[in-house]
């Protein structure tokens, strides 16, 4: 099928067989609502599961527990991620969506839009915004918990971007439907080189990664104005940047070789393989970091751990 065109088939589906449809929605959904939401279990999964990511880890822990804890939200969540490949982006919404809905990241209620994926073709960006526009609209009418991502928000056409401002607004209700229970979460890698920049003259000032939380607002803040200033991405001046509508710019940080070394280990209990130090560094060190001189962050973050790992054990 065509990139885009789910769009359409989705809403010429309820115009045909309205009742039948909804009635089919009703069972479908039925085993997949919210979760009791529990705060120290997304604690525990986000400090479990996510390696080198303290600021994240702080800030998304905080966001969603105040979010999913207040009965009458002013405007739905809106968290925007950044950083480079490999680190953990995408999967801290698996983590997300796994504390909120019973079917976790597999839900109904979660929607994952790839902008080079859905929406390829420039000319065609009215037809998506139109499209976009419908679909969000829908899914919030029918279940407002809703959750959706965008990922490679970076290049996606500010047309886009900007359909969906009414839907993040304070107190947004459009036709009669309220957004203030939904997420919407966006993914990109701009601002990759303010945040690598700044994590490596702090390592090579001999500080403590940890220490960083400190210098988080400050990165934000750069972040921001990257965003807003830079004409070669999808968010300059946006409406959703200059009316600041984003709720959180959350840096990811580059990956060091002891947090690559996690991830292969956490893959081997992945394949049921008994967790081995000595292969995961032999792994590990495999890969390719950056710069050039001390060799202190992954190239590839954690984004080919379990492909290393395996080719490792095939040619051992």
């Amino acid at each position: 099928m065509k990139p885009g065109t789910f769009f359409v088939l989705f809403f010429l589906l309820p115009v045909a067989t309205e009742a039948g449809f909804w009635d089919f929605c009703d069972v479908f959904f039925k085993n997949d609502d919210l979760l009791s939401f529990n705060s120290s279990g997304l604690e525990k999964d986000l400090r479990k599961s996510l390696f080198g990511q303290h600021i994240a880890v702080d800030t998304v822990l905080k966001a969603v527990s105040w979010f999913m804890k207040d009965p009458d939200p002013s405007k739905p969540l809106v968290l925007s991620f950044h950083g480079p490949t490999g680190v953990g982006k995408n999967y801290i919404t698996r983590i997300i969506a796994r504390n909120i809905y019973k079917m976790g990241e597999k839900s109904n209620h979660v929607h994952t839009f790839i902008s080079t994926y859905h929406f390829p073709h420039i000319k065609e960006a009215e037809m998506y915004e139109l499209q976009l526009r419908q679909w969000i609209h829908g899914i919030v009418s029918s279940f407002p918990h809703s959750m959706f991502i965008f990922d490679e928000m970076d290049k996606m056409h500010p047309r886009l971007i900007d359909a969906i401002k009414p839907f993040v607004d304070y107190n947004a209700r459009v036709d009669g439907v309220s957004f203030n229970k939904a997420i919407f979460i966006f993914l990109s890698q701009t601002g990759e080189q303010i945040i690598t920049n700044v994590t490596l003259d702090f390592w090579r000032k001999g500080n403590n990664r940890e220490e960083l939380q400190l210098q988080s607002e400050e990165m934000e803040t750069q972040i921001f104005e990257y965003l807003f200033n830079d004409e070669n991405n999808g968010f300059w001046h946006s409406s959703l940047i200059n009316q600041h509508l984003i709720d959180h710019y959350i840096p990811f940080l580059p990956l060091e070789l002891k947090h690559v070394h996690q991830c292969v280990m956490t893959e081997m209990v992945n394949l049921n393989i008994k967790p081995n130090d000595d292969v995961a560094d032999d792994v590990t060190r495999d890969m390719p970091f950056f710069p050039k001189e001390e060799k202190i962050f992954a190239v590839k973050g954690c984004k080919s751990a379990r492909q290393k790992l395996v080719l490792h054990l095939k040619l051992g």
